[in-house]
């Protein structure tokens, strides 16, 4: 990679995911942020993997390959960057989904840190070894260069203790047990796009193959429906979301259920996937749905639970300005976003069909008391704005 003038910062951000890794390299100058590219390794650990790096609209690469893992994936687009020449960083951020009961903030990575971030695999399992993986391969191959953890946890740090507290006795809190709270990055970038316009009462609805709503006061998160784990919460893509207790122990006392077999269940055969029987990709059941009825269901489902945790974020906000739909879902799926809006007039949301369609802005009616908007996220930058700030 190319080297830059001192007074222009190149920032890169590796974003892992359980079976994804995604890129990106800005640069910071004079107050300015520019994108210099944007990359994906998808599907990684399968068959049928994707690949692809873009400058602006310009494809650089884009090709149908199989990576055995984050490391290999992050290896072959760092290479591709390198080829492109595009410029060297002065800083390298990492997306993390969970850091555990001790690291609550975004910070340099220290030998601590990555000890912090090992002993937190067990909170969110399949996040976390890909994570590790890229952060190791990272620092090998650029060991000169600061490296920052950028925590999903962190932006719900500011949860009141009756909110982050599970109804158990003092001792399982002490030990860290507590409501955590995902997809922070994606709300604090959304929470920058919106600047000024961000009203003092918001939900955020971040839908995607993992979702959450998040309830923001004065730019705080204060409740969100994603608990200890990632699991937890609304329906999903693979994810069970909330379930009674009582089935978990059901599962496993009287069917003979594994805690593996219980892990794999509620993370990869349930939401969608389980209901519909089909998928977990929304835009699949959305074309499925008017002739297939567990697709349907499965959709109906879906905008039901979101449903919920809205009417119930908003009496947590005592009232509702600013509803934002963002991720996949919620920023390509007008029906989902229509679905679940509907029936919530009583906190004066209504929706403009045609704006809906239009999958971007605003999408409420003129008549609307609530603002309703489609908000991209983007966690990316978000996390190269965080590393600037600490590296």
């Amino acid at each position: 990679m190319d080297n830059r003038t001192n007074s222009q910062e190149i920032i890169l951000s590796l974003n892992s995911g359980s079976s994804s890794l995604k890129i990106g390299l800005y640069s910071f100058h004079n107050g300015k942020e520019e994108t210099l590219a944007t990359g994906e390794a998808e599907a990684l650990g399968m068959k049928e993997g994707r690949v692809w790096l873009q400058r602006g609209p310009q494809f650089l690469v884009k090709e149908n390959r199989a990576f055995s893992g984050a490391r290999e994936a992050a290896d072959f687009l760092m290479q591709a960057l390198s080829n492109h020449s595009q410029a060297a960083p002065n800083a390298i951020g990492h997306r993390v989904v969970h850091g555990g009961p001790r690291l609550r903030e975004h910070q340099r990575i220290t030998p601590e840190v990555l000890k912090e971030l090992e002993a937190a695999t067990p909170f969110a399992p399949i996040h976390i070894p890909p994570a590790l993986e890229v952060i190791h391969f990272a620092m090998e191959r650029f060991p000169a260069v600061p490296q920052v953890a950028c925590l999903d946890t962190a932006f719900h740090r500011s949860l009141p203790e009756y909110a982050a507290r599970f109804p158990l006795a003092d001792r399982f809190w002490q030990s860290g047990i507590r409501r955590y709270g995902f997809h922070g990055l994606s709300c604090e970038s959304i929470v920058h796009a919106l600047g000024p316009e961000l009203a003092s009462r918001t939900v955020i609805a971040h839908l995607g193959n993992g979702a959450s709503v998040t309830a923001v006061k004065e730019g705080c998160s204060v409740e969100t429906t994603m608990g200890l784990t990632p699991t937890g919460g609304v329906i999903m893509g693979t994810r069970s979301g909330d379930l009674d207790p009582g089935l978990l122990l059901h599962l496993l006392r009287d069917q003979g259920y594994t805690a593996q077999q219980l892990d794999r269940l509620l993370n990869h055969e349930a939401g969608l996937s389980g209901i519909s029987g089909k998928s977990s990709e929304m835009r699949e059941l959305l074309q499925l749905s008017p002739t297939n009825a567990p697709a349907r269901l499965a959709v109906e489902m879906f905008c039901y639970s979101v449903k919920k945790a809205v009417g119930a974020l908003a009496a947590v906000l005592g009232g509702l300005e600013l509803l934002v739909f963002s991720g996949g879902i919620g920023e390509h799926a007008a029906p989902v976003r229509a679905g679940i809006s509907a029936g919530l007039d009583y906190l004066g949301i209504a929706i403009d069909p045609e704006a809906n369609a239009r999958n971007a802005g605003v999408i409420s009616s003129m008549g609307s008391r609530c603002s309703v908007r489609v908000v991209p996220s983007d966690e990316d930058l978000q996390i190269a704005r965080h590393c600037l700030r600490l590296a």
